[in-house]
């Protein structure tokens, strides 16, 4: 099983890093999970056609697992994040892979943003995201138990949705 780690936070080695790999490793403790820090590739994500940028979009393509992580910049995820999304084709870019949207903040006012804010884009490039979004506080989540109550909860049905086959999308023109 192949499980990603994207993350979106302009710091490097950051609690949004931490907090996503801790996320993939409880809900597929069998597999080490591959980490892609966007800030990293910085300005490279700019231009269409950079090697490590397509590099690091082919690895997320050729995922079973993703989980997306962003911290909560101005109530949404971040342009880094957002950046990176744009690698992908609208429809069937990510088709097949099983996407968790995963977003901290500081306090519970962007509770929703996973699911109102980063699921949609993942959704509208072809990803599987069957399961909630999860929001952590920044401070907390290393104690408060979120991580740990989510990925036993949503375990079984990342087992399942893997073993689901496939299947290409293929837009067709109906006018």
């Amino acid at each position: 099983m192949s499980v990603t780690v994207v993350v979106g936070n302009p710091k490097p080695a950051s609690r949004t890093l931490t907090a996503a790999v801790l996320v993939a490793q409880g809900l597929r403790p069998d597999s080490a999970p591959t980490v892609i820090d966007l800030v990293d590739l910085g300005p490279t994500l700019l231009s269409r056609g950079d090697p490590a940028v397509a590099a690091a979009a082919r690895t997320v393509a050729e995922s079973e697992l993703v989980v997306f992580a962003s911290p909560t910049f101005k109530a949404t995820y971040t342009g880094l994040l957002k950046l990176f999304l744009e690698q992908f084709d609208g429809g069937a870019g990510l088709s097949g892979v099983v996407a968790v949207p995963l977003m901290l903040g500081a306090g519970p006012a962007h509770a929703l943003a996973p699911d109102l804010l980063l699921k949609p884009v993942l959704v509208e490039i072809g990803a599987i995201a069957a399961l909630p979004g999860l929001y952590l506080s920044d401070r907390t989540f290393l104690e408060d138990g979120a991580i740990a109550a989510y990925t036993e909860r949503w375990r079984p049905v990342v087992a399942a949705l893997n073993t689901i086959p496939a299947v290409t999308v293929q837009a067709t023109n109906h006018a």
